[in-house]
């Protein structure tokens, strides 16, 4: 019963999704301005889905990226009693139990979640994040339904060509997946408090383990200012450029340094209080490998060293590409790339340009980049935006140019760990390589060896080489063909016609058949690249 149900209710919204299309008009194609519009009528759901993919931009184009992040994230309140219902299925007693005074009136309500201001019952003064109830089960419907949509309507070839877009759908699933407990923003933001528990002008909210779970989460109130509220700042008396040094300087350490960062670090998620720089909303992290911060470093002394080999090596190490990469082409890219930048210092790079235009390149040679790489590039431009508003004369970039040494050293320490398992490595294979080459010997005597060959770039030579071999036996044919009718044509072979054996008739006509196909086949369809 309970499932007939559900295909109703997916039903349903399959049609008011259909519906939202047609108003539309998906039949006439796609642009960035109507995948937005689509996204907004479409729900929550579709909100969080595309402020996600606004942060892939080796995924999508520019274009559309740039777009997706004018999604709007408040949607239509919860009601009051709604909250109280989802605290006390939470809690499993009354909320007035736990807190002495919960504000009806929300601090905002997101596509995911709701938040309210209140008071525990010792006077600490919290905010409770409530997540929308049903709201998982929402999204696992309408994920399922996108991935019968991007079958339907092809998707993939509107957005872009790069990946599978089931791929992309799963990635982005798993992202919201996270998002929606937690648990685990609760422990992004314990980890963050702790890293810079040590620096006196970085804050984060403490969370209250105590009445956290998987639906709600409680945190400490930051009050204070919001970092682009200038006007304020100006008023307390803030020294607006020395924030925003601080906050290039906290963010550039939380990339290299500990590899763990905000992800989304727009002015909203930033307040100033008690003199502190203080982080909210650790709903969505990036977290970049000890291996994808040694390539990064490693692009970054290619661009020094003018070096755009190394700096193609960089990317491709770093990327994944489900086609074939013409090395040359994008090496020449890579060359004009580097000829653009590296004549400028950093103070006077526009970084959110540098990397729109490096993700340009990716995206046109559809090389896919680690999902805390692509994450890190979008959390840059809007850290950038965020320090504009707050001080137009602060660049990133110049409190980047303090760690330039810092990205220029190799860390020997690890190189050295490294090269040490790689020579132990390197001596167990050589003590095993005997044993090996035994089997080898053994699979070779009894006919089972097999060699799977695979050449990379060797698919247009073989194309090339099979339509020539095709043509080759056509002309055997047609050859075959005329000398065996002009045989048969010197003989009295009967039936006859106009004196001529019939049969030798036949042959010559099937010759003629045979080589105006092939011609027409040379002179026209050639210029197609089409076999035959």
């Amino acid at each position: 019963m309970s499932s007939s149900k559900n295909q109703g209710s997916s039903w349903k919204r399959f049609k008011q999704i259909v519906s939202i299309l047609r108003k539309h008009h998906i039949q006439k194609g796609m642009d960035p301005v109507k995948l937005r519009l689509i996204l907004e009528d479409l729900g929550p759901t579709y909100v969080k889905i595309g402020q996600i993919m606004s942060t892939r931009q080796d995924v999508f184009s520019q274009r559309y990226c740039e777009e997706l992040v004018k999604l709007r994230s408040s949607v239509t309140p919860l009601p009051y009693e709604t909250i109280l219902e989802v605290l006390e299925s939470q809690y499993r007693q009354a909320p007035s139990e736990i807190f002495e005074t919960i504000d009806e009136v929300p601090l905002g309500s997101a596509s995911i979640a709701q938040v309210h201001a209140a008071t525990l019952k010792d006077g600490r003064k919290v905010v409770i994040k409530v997540q929308r109830p049903g709201i998982y089960k929402e999204m696992e419907e309408d994920v399922e339904l996108i991935r019968k949509a991007v079958k339907i309507l092809n998707l993939s070839e509107t957005l872009t060509s790069i990946v599978d877009m089931d791929t992309v759908v799963d990635e982005f699933w798993t992202t919201a997946q996270q998002e929606m407990d937690f648990r685990h923003e609760a422990a992004s933001a314990k980890r963050f408090k702790e890293m810079y528990a040590d620096v006196q002008y970085i804050g984060a909210p403490t969370i209250v383990d105590a009445y956290t779970t998987s639906h709600v989460l409680v945190m400490e109130y930051i009050g204070g200012i919001e970092i682009d509220d200038i006007v304020t700042l100006d008023k307390e008396g803030y020294a607006r450029s020395e924030i925003c040094e601080k906050l290039a300087y906290n963010y550039v350490n939380q990339i290299i340094d500990v590899g763990f960062f905000h992800a989304d670090p727009h002015a909203g998620n930033l307040r100033i209080d008690e003199g502190k720089i203080v982080w909210i909303d650790f709903g969505m992290m990036g977290e970049l490998t000890p291996r994808d911060r040694d390539l990064m470093k490693q692009g970054v002394r290619s661009l020094v060293n003018r070096d755009s080999a190394l700096l193609v090596e960089t990317i491709l190490t770093l990327g994944t590409s489900n086609k074939e990469i013409d090395h040359a082409k994008f090496t020449v890219e890579m060359d004009r790339f580097m000829n653009k930048y590296i004549n400028m210092s950093l103070s006077d790079i526009n970084l959110p340009q540098m990397v729109q235009e490096m993700f340009a390149i990716c995206h046109q040679y559809a090389i896919m980049l680690p999902k805390g790489i692509s994450m890190l590039a979008r959390s840059l431009i809007t850290i950038e935006g965020t320090m504009r508003v707050l001080d137009p004369k602060t660049n990133i970039m110049q409190v980047l140019s303090s760690y330039e040494m810092e990205l220029l050293n190799i860390n020997w320490n690890r190189k050295l760990k490294s090269m040490l398992v790689k020579a132990v490595e390197a001596g167990e294979d050589s003590i095993e390589l005997p044993i090996h080459a035994k089997h080898l010997m053994e699979a070779l005597q009894k006919g089972q060896l097999k060699v799977n060959l695979n050449l990379l770039g060797s698919e247009v030579p073989l194309a090339n080489l099979d339509r020539m071999i095709n043509r080759i036996v056509v002309c055997i044919l047609i050859a075959s063909l005329l000398l065996g009718s002009s045989v048969i044509c010197t003989t009295n072979m009967h039936p006859k016609l106009l004196g001529i054996p019939l049969l030798g008739v036949f042959g010559f006509l099937i010759a003629f058949g045979m080589s105006l196909w092939l011609f027409v086949k040379m002179l026209f369809l050639h210029q197609k690249n089409k076999p035959f």
